[in-house]
């Protein structure tokens, strides 16, 4: 998704990508001077929305980047970045019920200070 975003939008100036923060580099970069351990996981997400276009509503309302792109864009902009996620979405839907099934991989981090 903020792949699809950044097409729209570029990054803030000076400010590295939150992408990076399950790296561990940057996650040593951000803890390591505090922390006596740091433990990453992977874990696996299903976003379930009644239908893809119910997920956009939701995201358009009140995810804050998504929230933000949809404010800074023209109509027409608006129109395109909608078509793009609504597409990534329908693409990625696991659902063959009208319904949505998104699974999404994160990374659980668990900083143990020293």
């Amino acid at each position: 998704m903020f792949k699809t975003l950044g097409k729209y939008l570029p990054p803030s100036a000076g400010v590295k990508s939150p992408a990076l923060w399950g790296t561990r580099p940057r996650l040593n970069e951000m803890f390591d001077a505090g922390a006596s351990t740091i433990r990453a996981e992977s874990r696996l997400f299903n976003f379930r929305y009644r239908s893809p276009e119910h997920f956009l509503e939701i995201f358009k309302t009140y995810y804050g980047p998504v929230l933000k792109a949809f404010a800074a864009l023209e109509p027409a902009k608006q129109q395109q970045l909608h078509d793009d996620l609504h597409a990534l979405i329908v693409r990625m839907n696991r659902a063959s019920d009208g319904s949505m099934v998104v699974p999404s991989e994160y990374l659980e981090v668990v900083i143990t200070k020293r």
